[in-house]
């Protein structure tokens, strides 16, 4: 069932998605992915939701994109049949207001590495396998990889892990800079969670927000542009109610109260 394939927990302000099919390591099929953007935007609207974790089930995080329908396509398939397509892309994570935090359990390939690369945050586990997969396969860099990974960690190394489809492990990946932290596999839940649950404790969401929005942003403007925007919504910034509960928080030696987002 459509429900079954990416499975939603809300834990006290964060909501963990994890893709469920784990005999196939998680491997996207267009069902997945409506299921994952479907899930994505429910989190958006829901003002109790004010971090998103995304982790995969069994072994593996993702593997790309399912062999079937990869078969399928070397085949000459490029129908859709009939359902309607699905108009929201694979940077649609990046365009929402949450924080994003990936949890890298296992493989992470192809397409399950962009998957990852458009989440706001990533932990893997150290033994976790890694790989672009794309020059493998007779393919390119697809969905925007190669704009954000050489951004994470230079052109040399986006050079070498996408010419290469070299498979290499989240310790690695770590030294590089695809990942903010490699852990042992068996903490590695325990500690995003706990850091999830520090973002939606103690960040405010409307802040979180447009942070989000300026980092990947200020990637295609120059330092002036981003000066300019930044001082735009720091005026901004002070008439919100998350400014006044911020200091007196602070002030008061207290976990601040901020409100949640409010609807989209």
């Amino acid at each position: 069932m459509a429900d079954e394939l990416v499975l939603s927990e809300p834990r006290d302000g964060v909501l963990v998605l994890t893709f469920n099919r784990p005999d196939r390591l998680n491997a996207w099929t267009e069902e997945l992915g409506r299921r994952y953007y479907d899930l994505l935007e429910e989190a958006e609207a829901d003002p109790d939701v004010r971090v998103v974790v995304v982790t995969g089930a069994g072994r593996g995080f993702c593997a790309g994109a399912d062999f079937e329908r990869l078969q399928g396509l070397a085949g000459g398939e490029r129908g859709g049949g009939d359902r309607p397509r699905d108009t929201r892309t694979n940077i649609f994570p990046t365009t929402l207001s949450k924080p994003i935090i990936a949890a890298i359990n296992g493989p992470c390939a192809g397409l399950g590495m962009v998957l990852a690369l458009m989440c706001d945050i990533r932990f893997a586990a150290e033994q976790a396998k890694f790989t672009t997969a794309f020059a493998h396969r007779g393919l390119i860099a697809e969905y925007g990889i190669s704009w954000v990974l050489p951004k994470l960690v230079g052109l040399g190394n986006a050079m070498d892990l996408l010419l290469s489809s070299r498979t290499f492990t989240g310790d690695e990946a770590a030294r590089l800079g695809l990942v903010n932290r490699a852990l042992p596999g068996e903490r590695l839940m325990d500690e995003v969670l706990a850091y999830a649950r520090g973002l939606a404790e103690r960040s405010s969401p409307a802040s979180m927000a447009a942070i989000k929005r300026q980092l990947w942003g200020d990637w295609d403007t120059n330092l002036k542009s981003s000066e300019a925007e930044a001082m735009r919504l720091m005026v901004k910034s002070f008439e919100r109610p998350d400014f006044a509960e911020g200091v007196k928080s602070f002030l008061e030696k207290r976990l601040p109260d901020f409100p949640g987002l409010p609807t989209p």
